[in-house]
């Protein structure tokens, strides 16, 4: 069957769907607690009462899946493209409308963790076993967050244990994991320790597309060993927390008739927080952060090094009953360094970053509002200020629409800035200004009732003065490009008794503007459905569908996919869990970047303890 007709006929299913459920979902009218979000716009507040796009990933959901990795919980969402360079624990890139993967603020409980070198973070390093929850936030979000924040922000918070936890899984590709932990919690305090690996035969990473310099047809495994842990107490009316990530990794990859190349990996993350009320209209966060990146590939004799100290200060305090003023400061501190076995130290800088930002909500009657604003000063290029302003009106009760427009911006990495290139070809520029934008964005929020809703958000997206290595004869980095975004997300979903149904549609024109060409890795088109029935209490059986349009890449085009994923859970008793996965049902053969390998068919079985308490 055509691609095009696979989309038509499950979006026309989706539809269908919202109205074959219609009765059921007022016959078995779903009562659930408002969701709270804290990342659009740094407090906590409800996803409905949110003016941005907000989506959450609960451990629930992550559950559900059954998936092995970040990427096949991520790639189900509205407005997210994923690229991998392979399999399990290859580079990976994400993309939020559009936008390229560096402009894609990523946190981990509130700590910046994209590399300094790179600006990009390895989601193929996260373990998804650690996570309890993930926000995405789509759209500018810098007059917050400052740079980095363009197509928005992807928070992920680590789990906190309550009892015993063990959990152990085994699939294709000689695939295999487990982690093993225990949490206490009080109404006062609460430590939680995890500890994970995994090890993933693979396959070959690359194909014949790729080239004669990458292609290799041997396997390629990785293995990972990752750490997380948490710890609160109550001081008064302050909570006082700590957090820590560390996952130590190593991963082949395909290096030509040099055979597989080797790179050893390191993502660190330590937070620590002071947050309450400080009196009964006020409350604050005092937050700081480390973060440790470093890569080291003996193949090609290169080592990077990249650390990032943070110190945050966020305020809310409510001068009204229906007024909030957010303020607050931030300060960075980045190191990257650039080693080569044979020249030495490449580059070895830092750089200080300030930000101030402020915000007001307000809202009254049917209609609320939100502006804000941020001043960045950078020590490499200065300062960068950036603005939002948001608004909503409540059409009928359970229709709302809402508006905004935003600035944002994207610092260069010290790679951009600094490297010395390949012999001189490809080097950075310390005269490089940040990547800059604007976006505009309407929206259609419907409680169609209790159960269905449906959410409709079109943007529009200029970025200028991106960066480029096209500067003379030797292709150095200089900032010349401007990129268009145009996109419409819709996303309905359903929750009717022991049935719910998520279905994303996500319409985009993302292209360079100075070429007319699409942007690379970005598909014009994605579809995804996920269907869950309780069948019982204890088995529970769903089904995911995703669907891409063709894409441009490095060297070729990506053709359009559709797979089907089968996921099923059995809960033995309240401490025992079994989940199964089905991945590419259909063995479908496509590619997420081009001249690189997908996984066919393949199947996974997980099994966990919980005891609680």
């Amino acid at each position: 069957m055509p691609q095009k007709s696979i989309l038509f006929l499950a979006v026309g299913a989706a539809l269908c769907g919202s109205v074959l459920f219609a009765s059921v979902a007022q016959a078995q009218e779903a009562q659930l607690q408002p969701t709270i979000e804290v990342t659009a716009s740094r407090v906590a507040q409800t996803v409905d009462a949110s003016l941005a796009s907000v989506s959450i990933i609960t451990r629930a959901d992550i559950e559900k899946t059954n998936a092995p990795d970040l990427i096949e919980v991520l790639r189900l969402q509205a407005g997210v493209d994923v690229a991998r360079l392979g399999g399990a624990g290859t580079q990976t890139s994400v993309f939020l409308r559009g936008t390229n993967s560096n402009h894609v603020l990523v946190l981990v409980d509130g700590v910046r963790v994209a590399s300094a070198n790179t600006g990009a973070f390895a989601f193929e390093n996260l373990p998804l076993d650690a996570v309890e929850r993930i926000e995405i936030v789509r759209g500018p979000r810098a007059s917050y967050w400052g740079s980095d924040a363009v197509g928005g922000v992807i928070q992920i918070f680590t789990r906190r244990l309550d009892g015993a936890h063990l959990a152990a899984s085994a699939g294709s590709y000689g695939s295999a994991d487990g982690s093993v932990g225990y949490g206490m919690q009080t109404d006062t305090w609460g430590v939680s320790a995890q500890a994970g690996g995994r090890h993933v035969d693979g396959f070959s990473a690359s194909n014949a597309l790729s080239g004669p310099y990458v292609y290799n047809p041997d396997d390629n495994p990785m293995q990972n060993h990752n750490q997380v842990a948490q710890a609160w107490t109550r001081l008064g009316t302050q909570t006082l927390s700590a957090s820590a990530l560390r996952s130590v990794g190593t991963q082949s990859f395909d290096n030509g008739d040099f055979g597989p190349g080797i790179s050893h990996t390191l993502d660190q993350a330590i937070g620590m927080n002071l947050e309450g009320a400080i009196r009964s209209d006020w409350q604050h966060r005092l937050s700081i952060g480390t973060t440790r990146t470093n890569i080291d590939t003996p193949a090609f004799g290169s080592a990077y090094r990249s650390t990032r100290e943070q110190l945050s200060w966020t305020n809310d305090v409510a001068i009204a009953a229906n007024q909030h003023l957010i303020a607050g400061i931030d300060y960075v501190h980045d190191r990257g360094r650039s080693l080569d076995a044979y020249a030495g130290t490449q580059y070895d800088k830092t750089r200080d970053n300030t930000g101030v930002f402020a915000g007001w909500r307000a809202q009254a009657d049917a209609l609320d509002g939100e502006v804000s604003g941020r001043y960045d000063h950078n020590s490499d290029f200065g300062g960068e200020f950036s603005g939002s302003i948001a608004g909503g009106y409540q059409l009928t009760d359970g229709l709302r629409f809402v508006a905004s427009y935003g600035t944002a911006f994207s610092a260069p990495t010290l790679s951009q800035l600094y490297s010395p290139g390949y012999g001189g070809y490809y080097a950075g520029n310390p005269l490089l200004d940040p990547e800059r934008s604007r976006t505009g964005e309407v929206g259609l929020e419907w409680k169609i009732d209790s159960a269905n809703r449906l959410d409709a958000r079109a943007f529009t997206t200029r970025v200028r003065d991106l960066i480029d290595f096209s500067g003379g004869a030797m292709f150095q980095a200089i900032n010349i490009n401007h990129a268009a975004i145009d996109g419409l997300e819709l996303t309905h979903s359903l929750h009717a008794g022991a049935y719910s149904w998520t279905n994303t549609l996500t319409l985009q024109d993302p292209r360079n503007e100075d070429t007319d060409t699409q942007l690379l890795r970005r598909p014009r088109r994605k579809f995804s459905s996920v269907f869950d029935a309780q069948l019982n209490d204890a088995v529970s059986a769903g089904a995911e569908v995703v669907y891409a349009g063709r894409a441009n890449d490095f060297g070729g085009k990506l053709g359009a996919y559709a797979i089907v994923n089968l996921r099923a859970s059995y809960v033995i008793n309240p401490q025992w869990r079994l989940g199964a996965r089905l991945e590419n049902l259909g063995d479908r053969s496509y590619q997420l970047a081009y001249g690189y390998n997908t996984p066919g068919r393949s199947g996974y079985l997980t099994v966990s303890w919980s005891p609680g308490k």
